[in-house]
This record gives C-alpha cells, structure tokens and sequence, in this order.
C-alpha cells in the first residue's frame, strides 16, 4: 500500500493575484479583496509559514521559485500539473486556462528525473489543444491505500481522460457530480473531498442526487474510511482542502489552512486529530484570492529514488530553481 508521501515539492509565488482566466469556474475566488504588490507579499508570507509549519512536522519540502517574467499567478498549485506515482510514472496534465498552461516547467521535470527513478513520462498535456482537461490531483483524489481515484465533474475535470490513466496506473475510477451553495459546478475535487488512509472528508450536501450521494458514502465506507461529513458553508471555509502527509519518520500529518480547521466543530477537529498531526497555517490571502489553500499548494513526489550517483546532480538542479 503506497503511504502519504513524506517528500513534496511546492512553488514559491513571485507575483500573486487572483487570476482572471480561472475566475469564470472557480468560484472560490473572491478577486475584489485584495490586489497588488501587498497580495504578493502577503502570499509569500502565508507560503513561508506553512512550509516551516510542514518541515517542522517532519515533512520534507523541496521549494522551487516561480519565474518572475511569467505573470503565472496559480504557479503556487503545482499539482495542477504534475503527478507523481510509486511505480515510476510522471504524468503532465491538460490544462484549461492558457497561462496556467505557462506553470508547466522543463526545469522541475528534469529536476524530478534527475533525482528520481522516473520510468515514464506520460504527458497528456496535448488534450487541451482540443479542449479536454484534466487538471492533476486538483481534478483528482486519488485514493492510494484502496487504489481508486476520485474524480468531481467539471470542465476542468473530465472522465473521458481519467478513465485511460486510471486504468493504466491499475486503479478503480468513480465519478460523481457536485456543486457549491449557488448550484455551480465544483471545479476541482479537492476543494470538497479529500482522503486519507483510512479518513476521507468529504462535502456530501454538494451531492445533490440522493442517490448518488448514498453510493459516494457507501463505497467510502467500503473503502475502510470514516466519512467526515462538512456542510457547504465549511466547504467554502476551505475544509475539504486538506492533504494526509507523513514525516520522515513515519508519524501521520494532516495539514490544512488556519481557516479550516477553526471551520471544523470540535468534535470533527477530534475525530481528524485521531488520524494525525494537525498542522495549520494561515493562508486568507492565497484562499481568497487565488480560490485554492493547503492541498492546492503540494505536489507529492512519490516516485522511487534514483541510483546514488544521480542523486547529486538532481540537488544542483534543485538549488538553480
């Protein structure tokens, strides 16, 4: 059973705001807040924290810059982009917005092939040309312990190309529809649903079918989770954007924003608190703005580590991003 990763790698932001090519279906953002130089040093500072907040955890974070002469302003969401998987693969996604098409980077792959045992490069990054998306674990939850992988509906999100990397990566695909408090489409599954070893927390009021809702429960339940059930309000809080990581050493982490877990009632803090370290941080400026948060912001590198001699080149590599 592939564990939460204990290696991840995040992107520093170098200008942020809230981008106006996602605002149209992302609808976590809320763009009027803030703008400007201040959003920017206020995102840095909220991205430091919840790095230093992860390390002292005991979770390994490998941070990249974003280039300053791209106005890539979700270039602190790489999961967008890139996956990476126990048995070698290295997936690039289709990406729906032409300037977070801009956030794919030849420096962070070569990085990973470098200091990983990469054994294949699956680029599906050719799809958005004729207009089909799938964008990364954002759109995916992938359930590593019950090898399934979840995916939300939207035009960020397709079945059509999950289906052919589900099964080539030999996991179960289970689709469902969502949507938030206004009746619009979630655009990405892990603003809602997020899952752990034997966790998930999900927002089944966003599930509007009966139905549907009662088979998502019940094979979460299969699953071997305990089903922790957020309102739509909470969603919106950031709840179901939380990621299961693991230290170094093994112990189990939950990490998520200071606004979700202040959102969650104490009892559900408990039962969160039963599968781990809670590690939070605030992140206001980088939710609002941007319409992701804590899970948004990591890449779990899961790949094999590559042969000792490799190793040092992918630190110098490391060091020039």
């Amino acid at each position: 059973m592939t564990q939460p990763a204990s290696h991840i790698l995040m992107v520093r932001p170098a200008r942020f705001h809230a981008n106006p090519q996602t605002r149209a279906s992302n609808h976590f953002q809320q763009p009027a807040a803030n703008a400007g130089a201040s959003a920017t040093l206020a995102a840095q500072r909220e991205f430091d924290g919840y790095v230093a907040a992860l390390q002292a955890a005991g979770v390994q974070v490998q941070v990249f810059r974003q280039p300053a002469g791209l106005d890539t302003p979700d270039a602190l969401f790489p999961n967008n982009w890139f996956s990476t998987h126990a048995d070698g693969t290295l997936v690039l996604y289709p990406m729906a917005a032409a300037n977070r098409r801009l956030e794919r980077r030849a420096d962070i792959v070569a990085w990973l092939q470098q200091q990983f045992a990469v054994r294949e490069l699956l680029d599906l990054s050719p799809h958005e040309q004729q207009g089909q998306y799938l964008e990364g674990t954002g759109a995916i939850v992938f359930d590593h312990a019950a090898r399934r992988a979840w995916l939300c509906r939207s035009g960020r999100s397709q079945p059509a190309l999950l289906a052919p990397l589900a099964a080539r990566l030999g996991y179960s695909m289970q689709v469902f529809d969502a949507v938030d408090a206004a009746g619009r489409a979630i655009y990405h599954s892990n603003v809602m649903m997020a899952i752990g070893p034997r966790f998930a927390v999900i927002c089944l009021p966003a599930i509007r079918d009966v139905g549907e809702r009662q088979r998502v429960q019940a094979q979460l339940r299969r699953d071997g989770k305990q089903v922790i059930s957020i309102s739509l309000a909470q969603m919106a809080s950031f709840c179901g954007n939380l990621i299961a990581l693991q230290s170094t050493a093994g112990e189990a982490v939950i990490a998520l924003s200071s606004r979700a877990w202040a959102a969650f009632s104490p009892q559900q803090q408990a039962m969160l608190a039963a599968h781990g370290r809670i590690v939070h941080a605030p992140l206001d400026t980088i939710e609002t703005l941007g319409g992701g948060g804590a899970r948004c912001m990591v890449a779990e590198l899961y790949l094999p580590n590559a042969p000792a001699h490799c190793s040092a080149a992918g630190h110098a590599v490391a060091a020039a991003g």
